[in-house]
């Protein structure tokens, strides 16, 4: 929601992301354990990090110019159709009970999204007002990418050391954006606004606490319940937000597939 307010960067575009990863950094600091060996973790643990803030970095950046370009309903639909990522990697690498509970809730979200993401009526495209599927792609496997390194670090990371694995994650995607910003400022010379700076910061709150408790719902829940929940009640919640505000009209198969995705969160619930 915030990328589509900003989504007409006045300084360097990348101000906003490191807003947003320096935000995270602070935040995984204040709430590691304090004490000897804070910052001694294995070394899955920091590949994972370090995968992850690649991702990240990948996927937000991705966002970011879908959201110009495809509109912030279809762009969080693709990012959250992700979810087939993380759960490939769970049934494929981790042996993932495939229970037959999950399959109906797990089915009308892939439906869904299928709907949404294929909708020619109403106005959910960007500025260009025709859809990128490229670029759509591309936002799905980088954000699916990040989303299922939670499994991976749930699975192969050190027990305990959620925190370090987030500032690992968070530290390595802020040293990327710091190389893309200047980068861009060599480009075409452009500065970080401070008001757009500013704004990451309110990205970065709820940029962390979704990625701590997606972490913590992994290690209670099976990922055929939590990645589907997370990915619907992200796109439910971006597109009743931005309809009113900012005026995208979704058009008939949209709505059928938010009606899907309501359903399936109540299946994958029971």
């Amino acid at each position: 929601i915030v990328l589509k307010i900003f989504r007409k960067q006045e300084g360097n575009r990348y101000g906003i992301i490191l807003g947003n990863y320096l935000t995270c950094v602070i935040l995984a600091l204040i709430l590691m354990p304090k004490g000897k060996g804070m910052f001694q973790a294995s070394s899955a643990s920091w590949l994972c990090g370090i995968a992850g803030g690649i991702l990240f970095v990948a996927g937000l950046v991705g966002m970011q110019s879908s959201v110009r370009k495809n509109g912030a309903i279809l762009t969080s639909a693709f990012s959250r159709l992700g979810l087939i990522v993380p759960l490939l990697v769970s049934i494929l690498f981790f042996k993932e009970p495939l229970r037959l509970i999950f399959l109906p809730g797990v089915l009308l979200v892939f439906a869904a999204f299928l709907l949404i993401s294929f909708d020619s009526g109403g106005s959910i495209s960007g500025e260009s007002g025709r859809v990128h599927p490229l670029l759509l792609l591309l936002v799905l496997l980088f954000c699916g990418g990040g989303d299922a390194m939670a499994k991976v670090f749930n699975e192969l990371g050190q027990k305990g050391k959620d925190s370090f694995y987030f500032l690992v994650l968070f530290a390595t995607a802020s040293v990327l954006t710091i190389i893309l910003l200047f980068l861009e400022r060599q480009k075409n010379g452009k500065k970080v606004i401070w008001k757009e700076f500013a704004a990451g910061v309110f990205v970065g709150i709820p940029n962390y606490f979704s990625s701590f408790f997606l972490l913590k719902a992994l290690g209670g829940l099976s990922p055929l319940v939590v990645y589907p929940v997370f990915s619907a009640g992200t796109l439910l919640f971006v597109t009743l937000i931005a309809v009113p505000a900012f005026k995208e009209r979704p058009g008939i198969k949209t709505w059928i597939g938010l009606g899907l995705i309501a359903a399936a969160l109540v299946l994958l619930n029971l």
